[in-house]
């Protein structure tokens, strides 16, 4: 087992991984930015490096920043969090030269998975079913369109390197075509340095259902079950919950031996997620894979009762996994608290948190960084805490995030908490009838003074 851990990351996910740290044994070390300073995850790690100023490609992406950092406290591992570098080859190889345990997929898993081309390749080779789109990459402005007048529209096209719902487009008619692709490619340019664009048909109603899995160093590979992440905006997940409302048993089972599969087909070391696209008929495609934790993984720990980081750290180390496929016997719901104004477009709202408290109870659980006094920083991502909610049922989980939503204060910023109280009253998600589009007629109504 390893003896100290540096935590590649910040925030959140760098306090969750110091915590399961703590319970093991083993010493960690946080990085921060100046920005992050006051940071709890900086407070509660055994030791912290300040690595840079507050922009992360002069921090938080700066790979010799974060290799110096290993050398001087002598961390034998390196745990990526999510976002950042956690899915970047290049790092978990450079951690692999400097004999450094990178917690998480080899290089070329994360080559093959990272790239959605090639992962959509490798998929129809391990008969899972996929999107039908175009093969490769779109050369040009005509190869595009003659690619979406074959599949028809409405199609999508994707930056082969995206994520966060950056470099994506839906495109209705073909009229629309060429100034869709051309912003396309100059925002995927711009966030990921690919301008690599390729064609999906677009499924109309989709739910996007995604399934946790895990593999050791031996090849065993096996799901957690599902989350369902269908209530998002502009592609980022708002709510995440297991089990979807909309899962058939018959469906799980599909859905779980094609993500298995997906696993099996790169002999997939760590914990992961198979993301799919389900149609109202209940088609499944593969739409890409995530080789890391998720933000959400909180919603499978409540469900199989089971720590996921202690999961990678124990994979890591060469520890073999002993389950097998998990099917939920309980309902647990997450919803992210974010640092922005529903009442106005979602804008960001950074500044200094006057008054924080933090709901309890049975089967409430928050992961979150902050605290009163503590100042939001405008540099990164809006999520300040997450809070998750566990019942045996999904009609008594809605009523606990309810209770637990009207006791969570968070004063001196804007949060998305009323966002989440006017969800769980709504009638069609408490049904569960809804759809990745459901947030686009979703009326927020007027804020209460």
């Amino acid at each position: 087992m390893f003896e100290k851990i540096l935590i590649a990351n910040r925030g959140e996910i760098a306090l969750r991984i110091i915590r399961t740290c703590r319970e093991m044994g083993i010493k960690t070390v946080a990085v921060y930015s100046t920005a992050d300073r006051e940071s709890l995850h900086v407070r509660f790690a055994d030791e912290a490096v300040c690595i840079g100023p507050p922009a992360s490609a002069d921090s938080y992406l700066s790979v010799p920043k974060i290799m110096a950092a290993v050398e001087i406290t002598n961390a034998d591992a390196i745990h990526p969090g999510y976002g950042f570098l956690a899915e970047n080859a290049a790092f978990a190889e450079v951690c692999s030269q400097y004999g450094i345990k990178f917690i998480g997929p080899t290089p070329a898993q994360i080559r093959k998975m990272g790239d959605k081309i090639t992962a959509k390749d490798t998929m129809i080779k391990a008969g899972v079913p996929v999107v039908p789109g175009s093969d490769g990459l779109i050369k040009d402005v005509k190869h595009g369109m003659k690619v979406a007048k074959e599949i028809g529209y409405p199609v999508i096209i994707k930056a082969t390197a995206g994520g966060g719902g950056k470099g994506m487009r839906i495109i209705w008619e073909a009229k629309d075509f060429e100034n869709n692709w051309n912003n396309a490619r100059q925002e995927a340019k711009a966030s990921f340095g690919n301008d690599g664009i390729y064609i999906e048909k677009y499924i109309e109603e989709p739910r996007h259902i995604e399934f946790q899995i895990v593999g050791d160093q031996y090849g065993k590979v096996i799901h957690l079950s599902e989350r369902d992440c269908s209530i998002q905006r502009r592609h980022q997940k708002l709510v995440e919950e297991c089990p979807s409302p909309f899962m058939t048993d018959e469906l799980r089972l599909k859905m779980g031996e094609a993500a298995v599969k997906a696993g099996q087909c790169i002999n997939y070391e760590g914990v992961g997620t198979i993301e799919f696209l389900v149609d109202k008929y209940r088609n499944f495609y593969f739409m890409e894979m995530n080789t890391r934790i998720q933000v959400e993984h909180p919603v499978t720990e409540e469900v199989i009762d089971h720590d996921l980081i202690k999961e990678q750290i124990k994979i890591a180390a060469g520890e073999p996994i002993t389950g097998e496929n998990y099917f939920p016997n309980a309902h647990a719901m997450e919803c992210r608290i974010n640092a922005e104004d529903p009442f106005n477009n979602f804008r960001p709202s950074p500044g200094k948190i006057v008054s924080f408290h933090s709901p309890k109870g049975h089967g409430v659980r928050v992961d979150t960084h902050v605290y009163a006094s503590y100042t939001i920083p405008p540099y990164y991502d809006s999520m300040i805490a997450k809070l998750i909610c566990r019942a045996r049922t999904r009609e008594e989980c809605i009523k606990k995030m309810e209770r637990a939503l009207d006791e969570f204060v968070v004063e001196g910023i804007k949060t998305t908490i009323p966002f989440h109280q006017r969800l769980m009253r709504d009638e069609n998600f408490r049904a569960g009838n809804f759809t990745t589009a459901f947030l686009n007629t979703f009326e927020m109504g007027e804020e209460q003074k």
